[in-house]
C-alpha cells in the first residue's frame, strides 16, 4: 500500500514522504491516527506542488541565514560583565548574554538555543569562540569578547 506521510513517523519516514507499507499497518494505524493519507494520483500531484514550493521557501531561508551568519562573523561582539581581581568574572557568561550582545552589535535577534559556547564556562575576561547554527544547513563560528564593566 502506498501512502503519503502527514507527519514524521519513526522507522517509516518523514513528512511528505511517499512510502510503501503493509496494508494492515496503513489502514489500521497510520491513516486512522492522521499520520498518513492514501497516495492517490491527485494526492501525489498535491505533494509534488508542496515539495516544489517548500524547496523555494527553503532556499530563501538558507540565503537569509547565510547573510546573517556573515553579518555576525563580521561584527565586533562584546559582552559586558563585572570582574574582580585577575580578570575573573563574578558568575559566568552564558548564551543568553551572547545572544543579547549579538542583538546589540548587529540588530538581529538570535535564539540563545542556537548558540553553542565552545568552552563549558566563560569565567574570565578575554576573547572566546562560539558556534551558531542558524539553519540545519547554515552553521558557523564567530568570536566574541568579554569586557569588564
Amino acid at each position: 500500500m502506498e501512502i503519503i506521510l502527514k507527519k514524521d513517523v519513526e522507522f517509516v519516514g518523514y513528512k511528505n514522504d511517499l512510502v510503501t507499507v503493509k496494508n494492515g499497518y496503513g489502514r489500521n494505524y497510520l491513516i486512522p491516527n492522521g499520520l498518513a493519507k492514501l497516495a492517490t494520483d491527485s494526492a501525489k500531484k498535491v505533494r509534488e506542488e508542496d515539495l516544489r514550493q517548500r524547496a523555494h521557501r527553503e532556499a530563501k531561508l538558507i540565503e537569509e541565514a547565510t547573510k546573517l551568519l556573515a553579518k555576525i562573523q563580521g561584527a565586533d561582539i562584546k559582552v559586558g560583565a563585572k570582574a574582580g581581581e585577575g580578570d575573573k568574572i563574578f558568575g559566568s557568561v552564558n548564551s543568553i548574554q551572547v545572544a543579547e550582545a549579538i542583538k546589540a552589535a548587529t540588530g538581529a535577534e538570535v535564539d540563545r538555543k542556537k548558540i553553542d559556547l565552545k568552552e563549558a564556562t566563560v569565567k574570565t575576561l578575554g576573547k572566546y569562540n562560539a558556534s551558531i547554527r542558524l539553519h540545519k544547513e547554515v552553521e558557523g563560528e564567530f568570536e566574541f569578547e568579554v569586557v569588564g564593566e
